[in-house]
C-alpha cells in the first residue's frame, strides 16, 4: 500500500484531495504547515492559521486519517519572506506563491513527508500530472487542470522532474463545483469555506502593510508621462542581428523626471509595481493612472493615463540563463534554437502566442501581440498545448 502525505491547508481543495486518495486505496496522512508566527501583521483579530489548522484537524478526523502540524516558519521566513523583501528593495515584484511551491511545499515539506516513509506528496492544486516514456526513461509532465477557470499549473511552474515524480494532484480532473459537491456529500466542514486570499500560508496579510513594516518609507514624486511623448514614436534603429532586435524590444524605456510632469507624491518606489492602478491617490485625471515604471534608485514613479497607454506594452521579455527552468529538460533549447509556444506572464492570463529564442546569455520570449505590464521578478511560463514545459524569472 502506497503512503501519501497530503498538505491539508484547512481549505476545501486539500480536504477533497485527501478524501479521493483514501478512496483510491492509499494510506493517507494529513499534515498542516504552519508557516507564520508574527501575528502583528495579520489583519483584524482573526487568527487564520489557528482556524485553518483546526479545520484541517476536523477533516482528518472525519476521514479517519492521522494528522499532525509541522512548523516551517523558520524556513518560510528565510526562503520566502526575506527573498520577497530583497526583491522589492531592488524594485522587482516577486511571486511568493510560485516560490512557496518550489521551496516549501515540494522541498522542505516533501522532505518531511519522505522521512515519514511517504511515497508521494499530494496537494489540492487544480493541475494534472502526465507520464510519458522517452528513450526508455520515464518523463513527468505538468498538465493544466481540467477546470479552465481554476487551472493552477502556473503556480507549479518551477517544479523539477524529481519533485513531480513524487507529486500527486488528486483534484486536477475535477472542477471547483464538483469538488465542493464531494465535500458537501462527505459533510466536510470545509465544504462551504471561501477560497483563501492573501499570501500563501501567511494568512490574510495585506501586502502593502506587510512591506511597510520592513521597508522604510521614503517620500518621492509621481510623474505622469503623456501618451504622445516622443519617447514612444522614436525611430527604431537598424538591427544587425535578431538578438539585438529582441534586446531592444525587451528593454525598459529609461524615463527621467524631465520627460513627465509631477502629479503627486508617494511613500517609496519599492512599494509599487508595474501596471498597478490602486494606491496612488492622485485624482483629477481624465483616465485612471497606471504605473508604467518605477525607479528605486532615484525613488521615482512614472505613470500614464488609461490601460492602453503605450508605456505599458512590450513585445518581448528576457530571462537570464540562470533563471531559465525547464520542467521538460528533454525539450530545453540550445543556443540558436527557437520554439513556438504559448506563454503567460501572470496567473489567470489567457495563454498568448509567442516564440522562444535561446541565445548564449539567456532566453527571449517574443510575443505575437504586445503584452501589458511585463513585470520584473514575476514568472513567465511556456506551454505546449495543455502542458506547462518551462518557466523563468522575467529580468
Amino acid at each position: 500500500m502506497k503512503r501519501v502525505v497530503v498538505g491539508l491547508s484547512g481549505g476545501v481543495d486539500s480536504s477533497v484531495a485527501a478524501y479521493l486518495l483514501k478512496e483510491q486505496g492509499y494510506e493517507v496522512i494529513g499534515l498542516f504547515m504552519k508557516n507564520w508566527h508574527d501575528d502583528s501583521v495579520t489583519i483584524s483579530n482573526e487568527c487564520p492559521w489557528l482556524e485553518d489548522s483546526n479545520d484541517a484537524l476536523l477533516v482528518a478526523e472525519k476521514l479517519g486519517i492521522p494528522f499532525q502540524t509541522v512548523d516551517l516558519s523558520e524556513q518560510y521566513k528565510e526562503r520566502i519572506v526575506d527573498y520577497m523583501f530583497n526583491e522589492y528593495e531592488n524594485g522587482r515584484t516577486p511571486n511568493p506563491d510560485v516560490l512557496c511551491n518550489r521551496e516549501i511545499k515540494f522541498d522542505v515539506f516533501m522532505k518531511i513527508a519522505l522521512s515519514l516513509g511517504a511515497d508521494y506528496v499530494a496537494t489540492g492544486h487544480y493541475c494534472r500530472k502526465g507520464t510519458l516514456e522517452k528513450d526508455g526513461k520515464e518523463i513527468y509532465q505538468l498538465l493544466a487542470g481540467v477546470d479552465g477557470n481554476k487551472d493552477q499549473s502556473y503556480f507549479l511552474c518551477q517544479l523539477s522532474q524529481e519533485q513531480l515524480s513524487k507529486a500527486l494532484f488528486p483534484i486536477g480532473e475535477l472542477t471547483k463545483p464538483q469538488v465542493r459537491e464531494i465535500a458537501a456529500q462527505m459533510e466536510l466542514v470545509t465544504a462551504e469555506k471561501k477560497d483563501s486570499q492573501g499570501l500563501c500560508f501567511i494568512g490574510k496579510v495585506r501586502l502593502p502593510e506587510f512591506l511597510q513594516q520592513q521597508l522604510q518609507p521614503k517620500e518621492g514624486l509621481i510623474y505622469e508621462i503623456a501618451a504622445d511623448n516622443p519617447v514612444y514614436t522614436e525611430e527604431k534603429p537598424q538591427f544587425s542581428s535578431l538578438e539585438e532586435q529582441l534586446a531592444y524590444e525587451a528593454k525598459n524605456i529609461a524615463y527621467s523626471p524631465e520627460t513627465g510632469k509631477v502629479v503627486g507624491k508617494h511613500q517609496g518606489a519599492h512599494y509599487y509595481t508595474i501596471g498597478q492602478r490602486k494606491g496612488l491617490n492622485v485624482g483629477g485625471t481624465k483616465e485612471p493612472l497606471f504605473i508604467i515604471a518605477t525607479d528605486v534608485k532615484s525613488n521615482a514613479i512614472y505613470t500614464g493615463q488609461g490601460h492602453n497607454h503605450p508605456g505599458l506594452f512590450k513585445k518581448a521579455l528576457f530571462v537570464k540563463n540562470s533563471e531559465v527552468h525547464w520542467i521538460r529538460e528533454d525539450l530545453a533549447l540550445k543556443p540558436g534554437e527557437t520554439l513556438d509556444i504559448m506563454a503567460r506572464i501572470r496567473y489567470r492570463q489567457p495563454l498568448q502566442k509567442a516564440r522562444l529564442h535561446q541565445f548564449e546569455n539567456g532566453l527571449y520570449v517574443a510575443f505575437e501581440e504586445p503584452q501589458s505590464a511585463i513585470t520584473e521578478g514575476q514568472f513567465v511560463s511556456w506551454h505546449l498545448e495543455d502542458e506547462l514545459v518551462g518557466s523563468g524569472v522575467i529580468s
